[in-house]
């Protein structure tokens, strides 16, 4: 039924949701871009209810006040310090040792403003648990999101980070001028 309304709110709305997913892979971290924006939460939340994905994901600590830190952590949301120097890639690596399935999503921008070097997180919490980083998206242009593919770690950051933004390179934001790839590939 989940499935159904999320579909429904989605299509009402315009949005198409495609997925591509490693085969038989049951856990993943999932970087979503671009994000620009509070709606990316809400379409990427409908748009895995729309699959039948729970997924987890990490937000800073700040948003969990009353009321709205009972329903994030109800809809899966962590909260992260990210002033402390605790070591997170570490604490959800171990995550995934817990669960038999698991999807974390993590917004490799770090805020809905721009940023021009994206947080290496999702990276390194991806190779410390052996799973393969998944590239969540928004486009808000041709209205899609979804998971378009993804990639296993190589422990060549750099390489990797090629590919991944090879991907990402087409995708419009809602607000694209807040939208940047790296401090490698300028905003254009």
């Amino acid at each position: 039924m989940k499935k159904k309304i999320a579909r429904f709110i989605l299509k009402l709305f315009g949005w198409k949701v495609v997925v591509n997913l490693p085969p038989g892979e049951k856990k993943m971290v999932v970087m979503m871009a671009p994000h620009t924006s509070n709606w990316d939460f809400l379409i990427g939340f409908l748009g895995y209810m729309s699959i039948g994905v729970d997924s987890k994901y990490l937000v800073k600590k700040e948003a969990f006040v009353f009321p709205l830190g009972g329903i994030l952590k109800a809809v899966g949301g962590i909260p992260v310090d990210r002033k402390a120097s605790t070591n997170i890639v570490l604490q959800v690596g171990e995550m995934f040792k817990k669960y038999d399935s698991l999807y974390i999503t993590i917004t490799p921008e770090g805020t809905r403003s721009l940023n021009l070097n994206w947080k290496r997180g999702f990276y390194y919490i991806a190779a410390n648990a052996n799973v393969p980083i998944a590239f969540g998206f928004l486009d808000y242009k041709n209205k899609i999101g979804g998971i378009g593919g993804w990639l296993n770690t190589t422990g060549d950051y750099d390489a990797d980070l090629k590919k991944i933004e090879a991907f990402y390179s087409e995708k419009v934001a809602k607000y694209p001028e807040k939208f940047n790839l790296s401090l490698q590939n300028p905003i254009k």
